[in-house]
Formats: structure tokens, sequence, C-alpha cells
């Protein structure tokens, strides 16, 4: 074992990946570059070449279009999208082809292929450049949604979804990309449908997703002052999700609050929410809350951007109203920005 950060363990798996099966090749706007992807990508191209590591011009239609008829012929590409929001510039594809080819051809045809799509805010991006998106793709029936929160996490789910036989959506946070874990340098996978107890508490469950779970985290370790227990949930997969983790640790708890990384509206904040107070009703001690993004587009300006997005601060009030704590002083306390580069802190 040794320390890594999210950036490399999710370069590392490819690398391992393409090592092991010469099928697997990697593609996208930026993929190459002296940037390569945020660093996920550094020294594919140099060390595979230029038939398994390239770049694509401004088309992503047709450039999920060529990774479907690529995966249908055997081979296993993986696209990446540097922001989620122009995935929806491929969304006929994704939704009306990738997602149901297994189904219509009653299970004959396999379709391999992983999306990775890079979500989170950076320093004042705007309406164009801060989507999420996974509730969308989690909507449609024959895609696997996936969004790693730990390093060794994302190392684990991404060879998993190479190795899956039908399309995934890789689901990364830019700020996450910063994290530093202990991470096993041998190839593993983690399986999809099983979720992971960050840290254990019998006050209140939160169910927290990417980014989210790091400021549940920061959030707890303040309640912790003021006697709350907190546990804090990550499904590590929202398709497949492992509903029986989420109601086990509510039907110990008998509180919920769901913190997602998006907007509350249709969203998996609301699937949680319904799941659990549909089969864990006589067990819940109060409603379930959710907590994410302001019901708005992405403002730019920093203080309004700081207002758009929840954070440990939005955690911890919501956690003492439920639980009727008195609040809390949060002066001096330094909550996490772009700036302060962030390696914990799991």
């Amino acid at each position: 074992m040794r320390i890594i950060s999210y950036c490399d363990a999710l370069r590392e798996a490819m690398i391992q990946e393409m090592q092991r099966d010469d099928k697997v090749f990697v593609y996208g706007i930026g993929v190459p570059d002296h940037k390569a992807i945020f660093g996920s990508t550094a020294g594919l191209v140099e060390r595979f070449g230029e038939k398994r590591c390239f770049d694509t011009p401004l088309s992503e239609d047709a450039m999920t279009g060529f990774g479907l008829g690529s995966a249908l012929n055997g081979m296993r590409p993986v696209h990446i999208h540097i922001r989620i929001d122009f995935m929806l510039l491929a969304f006929n594809q994704i939704a009306n082809m990738l997602s149901s080819h297994n189904y219509s051809s009653c299970g004959l045809l396999k379709v391999p292929m992983v999306i990775r799509g890079i979500i989170g805010r950076g320093w004042g991006q705007g309406f164009q450049h801060s989507k999420s998106m996974y509730s969308t793709f989690a909507h449609i029936p024959g895609l696997k949604v996936v969004l790693p929160t730990t390093a060794s996490d994302a190392k684990g789910l991404l060879i998993s979804a190479i190795r899956d036989d039908n399309p995934v959506i890789f689901i990364e946070h830019r700020w996450l990309y910063w994290q530093e874990e202990n991470v096993p340098e041998q190839s593993y996978t983690i399986p999809f449908g099983k979720g992971n107890i960050l840290r254990k508490g019998s006050d209140v469950t939160i169910v927290a997703t990417s980014w989210m779970n790091v400021e549940a985290i920061f959030a707890a370790e303040i309640l912790a002052k003021s006697g709350a227990s907190v546990e804090i949930i990550d499904p590590r997969t929202i398709v497949p999700l492992d509903e029986d983790l989420i109601m086990a640790s509510v039907e110990k708890t008998g509180r919920c609050i769901v913190v997602d990384n998006d907007w509350e509206f249709c969203g998996f904040s609301a699937e949680v929410a319904a799941l659990v107070s549909s089969k864990c009703f006589n067990n819940l001690k109060a409603p379930v809350k959710r907590i994410g993004f302001a019901r708005t587009p992405c403002p730019t300006a920093r203080h309004l951007e700081n207002e758009f997005y929840p954070n440990a601060k939005s955690i911890i009030r919501e956690v003492e109203d439920m639980l009727g704590l008195k609040p809390v002083s949060l002066e001096g306390i330094e909550f996490y920005s772009h700036e302060k580069r962030f390696k914990g802190p799991f």
C-alpha cells in the first residue's frame, strides 16, 4: 500500500486495464494534451500510442456513436468528458442507443463502454460548467451510474466499470482529484451496488454523494463536539443502489438526511427520501430531509456561488434542527474552498 491521489488512482486503473486488455482504449477532447484531463490520462499516449489514446473533434454525439460501434465490435472504449454538461450533446446516443442495445437484442449484444464525466465547482464557472446530471442518467434503464468518493474506490470502481459488459456512466468530482489515500498497487475491483459506511453513528443517518461525503465528514466532526453521533453512508453507485445498507442505517438511527451534489427536485435525494419514507416509515423519528443545490442555475459571482452550493455548515444546521440541538458557533472555522487543496480526510 502507498498513498496516492484520487487522480493518480484513476490513471493507474486506466494503465493497468490497458496493459491487461489491448481492446481497452481511451478518447475524448483533451485526453492526450498537456493537461491530460487534470492529469488523469497523463502518459497514456506515450505508453500506448495514438491508436489507443487520442483526441476528438467537438462532436460529442458522433464520438459517442463511434464508441458504441466499437463496443459492439468487441472493443472496450473509455470516453471522457472533461465537463459533464457537454454529455447532453451526446444524449441521444446515450439514452436511445447505448442503454438499450442489450435489452433490444435479448442479451445477445454487449456494449462494454465507459463514459467518464467530470463534475464540481471551480472558480466561478457559472451555469454552463456546473451541472451534475447523474440523476438524469440514473433515470434511464440500461445504464449503471458510479460516483466514487475515495481514491481507493476510484481505482477499484473504474476497473470494474471497464470490465463491465454494458455501459457505465462514471462521475468524478474535480475537488476529489486532490484527495490522497492508501491505495493498493495491484489491480482490484469493487462490485457495483455495495455502499460504504464512511463513519458510524447512532443519532442520524446522512446519505451523501461524491464531494458531499467530504462535507458530511467535516460536519460530523464538528457536531460530535455537541454530542451528536452521525452515521455517513456513501452509496458509491446509485445504479445499482445499495438499498439494504441505507435502510439498515436508518432503522438504527431513526433519522435520515440526504446530502446530494445536485438539485433536489426530481433528483437522487428525492429517490432516497421516497425509499426511506416507504420502507422505514415505522422506524422514523422525523421526516426525511434533503440538502442540495439552490433551485437556480449556478451563478458565476463568488459570493452567490457560495450560496448556491451546500457545505458542511448547511449540514450542521440541518442536523441541529433535526435533533433539536442549540446551534454551535462556527466562528473561526475554515470550510473547504477551491483555494484550499483538499487531501483528506479518508
